[in-house]
């Protein structure tokens, strides 16, 4: 891999993203903090495993090692000194300050909750306390959120002001620090909750496959399979970038590690390079929604929608395939657009030997599924699964994880669940002010009053831009967290069933982070790729278009969402004529099917995909007919010019 390359694309993950700044402690201090930071790791799976503890108490101690590593690890600003021999004396003092306040909540919380929540004045300005160290680790974690999440609290008494629907009748400061944090449905409600449970352990258990050789196994597997194929560095990404993002959840991160070794393969086989970080862009994107592990938003909206997490898995098969299938074909299309070929057979790992040396690390994935099929939590899954990466990696010699890989797989692994917990956190405020305010049922009147006759197409593309505008520069997790709680419940009053609301809403949330002006993932991907910023932007939507438009299509028909009421096989033919759809889709954008299309086919292709796409008989049989038609048409052209 190139050095330079690669420290350049550092530097871009540091402008876009917090959690790539962090302070960089030499001496003792150091090994305090990753000592700490193991300690955090262990004490979250002995909780999730056989420890006893209460949810609050959890999600309070968890606030804790949030707040008090965000303070020691996250610079207060940007161009801050980074590297340090021991933490400053204003963080020393928010980190006793966070201590006390979490520590008093735990200590006192039964206590006050038999009491009716009767509090104190010390106890308010407790409370006003832990919502200010909030504030500032999320400002120093994730500075829009902080910003989003200070607009949301504003309103609880702002909002009395307001006309219409969107007004409230105010609150006191007394009633909005207790509900915020006191209650359950503020800093301490479900936000913290997921990150203490789903989040913590996924991100530890990614730790883990990296440094087990699993990414690299993924690289070789995926050129062992496309490398040689038209346009094979561009599938190699889709493919590579697919299975990490599904796995580390953070879009940005997937492009600035991934990226660095497919957008140089790509643009030396020939692509453009805004349409080298393009690919890579929607590529990582889509690992957000992509079963089995789904970046761990699958388990939250398990955790949301009360069933198990195989249901949501297997509703998202469907999406995820189409979306990853147009990818594919898109760069297949350019590729043979632009006469590009493949890498050539020596730099092609063998087949037989990548699978005989490194098959073994995808143990831990099957086990993780297989657990989760025969009906264990994902929690109880994943504590296996960790455990499973450690054995499965000292079958070959090459691979063995030692006791330092282990333990820097738990640091890094409790590091990378700072940032995105310190977002679920301050989330708690947005969600409190939803629920307290009503702003989610008001939100809701609002839309509704716009939508006639309960037309749900209408609701969804209200809701659509309402996705994209709270998901940009969000993390996925947290995306999807804030607007499941303002979005979802708009989408089922309109008649949606509430696991396709919940998708609908997850998928445009993630799509957040490739849809300009704040298409994240696209500008790093950009950056990597010396690009124009808003070409690769636009590019990265065209190439992920397909994931804007199906949700519509299961918004009042579940079919392409595999076990909600339809059965199998209602499901895999769905599967198959929209695998067709998203075929024509990307050939009428690209131009290109078996040959060159001429505006016509290309019109006719673009026509052909909602057709099949939309899950109908009579609506199958029409595309597919037309599809044929032009299919025929091409090749009769190829055999007469060969």
């Amino acid at each position: 891999m190139d050095v330079a390359l690669e420290s350049k694309a550092q530097k871009l993950l540091e402008e876009r993203e917090a959690e790539s700044r962090l302070r960089i402690y030499s001496g003792k201090f150091n090994i305090c903090v990753k000592f700490l930071l193991c300690a955090w790791a262990v004490f979250q799976l002995y909780y999730s495993t056989i420890g006893v503890i209460s949810a609050v108490n959890l999600r309070a101690f968890h606030c804790i090692f949030l707040l008090c590593f965000t303070f020691i690890l996250f610079p207060a600003y940007k161009n801050q000194r980074r590297d340090k021999n021991f933490i400053n004396l204003i963080d020393l003092i928010l980190i006793i300050l966070t201590c006390f306040v979490f520590g008093y909540l735990i200590l006192n919380y039964t206590r006050i909750a038999q009491n009716g929540g009767r509090l104190t004045s010390f106890e308010l300005i407790l409370a006003g306390a832990g919502l200010v160290l909030a504030f500032e680790a999320a400002r120093r974690a994730s500075g829009n959120l902080a910003i989003l999440a200070l607009i949301f609290l504003a309103y609880n008494w702002l909002g009395v002001y307001l006309p219409g629907r969107l007004g409230h009748n105010g609150f006191t400061l007394k009633r909005v620090l207790a509900a915020q944090f006191w209650g359950t449905q503020g800093i301490l409600g479900t936000g913290v909750g997921v990150s203490a449970s789903y989040i913590f352990l996924f991100v530890v258990f990614g730790s883990f496959l990296k440094h087990s050789g699993f990414s690299k196994f993924i690289n070789d597997f995926a050129l062992t399979l496309v490398g040689r194929t038209p346009g094979g560095p561009a599938k190699v990404s889709v493919i590579a970038s697919a299975l990490m993002g599904m796995i580390n959840g953070s879009a940005i991160a997937n492009v600035a590690t991934t990226g660095t070794f497919t957008i140089p393969l790509m643009k030396q086989t020939g692509y453009k390079s805004e349409f080298a970080g393009a690919v890579e862009a929607a590529a990582s994107t889509g690992g957000q929604f992509c079963p089995p592990v789904m970046g761990a938003v699958g388990f939250v909206m398990a955790e949301f929608l009360n069933i198990s997490y195989t249901r949501v898995m297997l509703a998202a098969i469907i999406p995820a395939f189409l979306y990853y299938l147009g990818l594919l074909f898109a760069v297949h299309f350019e590729a043979k657009r632009l006469g590009l070929s493949g890498l050539s057979r020596e730099n092609i790992p063998d087949a037989v030997k990548v699978i005989k040396e490194q098959g073994h690390l995808v143990l831990p994935l099957i086990i993780l599924i297989a657990l989760m099929f025969m009906g264990y939590t994902p929690l109880y899954a994943a504590v296996f699964a960790i455990f499973a990466t450690v054995i499965a990696s000292w079958l070959r010699k090459d691979t063995r994880m030692d006791l330092n890989k282990i333990i820097l797989a738990l640091h890094e692994g409790a590091q990378g669940a700072i940032a995105v917990g310190v977002c679920c956190v301050i989330i708690g405020v947005i969600i409190g002010t939803v629920t307290l305010t009503s702003l989610g049922l008001n939100m809701g009147y609002l839309i509704l009053s716009v939508v006639k006759n309960n037309n749900i197409y209408l609701a969804g593309f209200l809701v659509m831009i309402m996705s994209v505008i709270l998901g940009m520069g969000v993390p996925g997790v947290a995306a999807y967290v804030i607007v499941q709680a303002v979005a979802v419940p708009v989408l089922i009053k309109v008649g949606v069933e509430p696991i396709a609301a919940h998708m609908f809403c997850l998928i445009y949330a993630c799509l957040s982070n490739i849809t300009p002006p704040v298409a994240m993932s696209a500008y790093v991907a950009s950056g990597i790729a010396n690009s124009n910023q808003t070409l690769t932007g636009l590019l990265s939507v065209r190439l992920g278009l397909i994931g804007f438009i199906i949700p519509f299509f299961f918004l009042n028909n579940n079919i392409l969402l595999i076990g909600i009421h339809s059965s199998l096989a209602a499901s895999l033919w769905a599967a198959i004529t929209a695998s067709l759809g998203t075929v024509a889709l990307v050939a009428g954008l690209e131009g290109w099917l078996l040959k060159k299309c001429s505006i016509i086919y290309r019109l006719i292709l673009i026509a052909v995909a909602p057709l099949m796409l939309y899950p109908g008989l009579a609506t199958d049989f029409i595309g597919i007919a037309l599809l044929i038609v032009i299919l025929i048409s091409q090749f009769k052209f190829n055999f007469k010019n060969n």
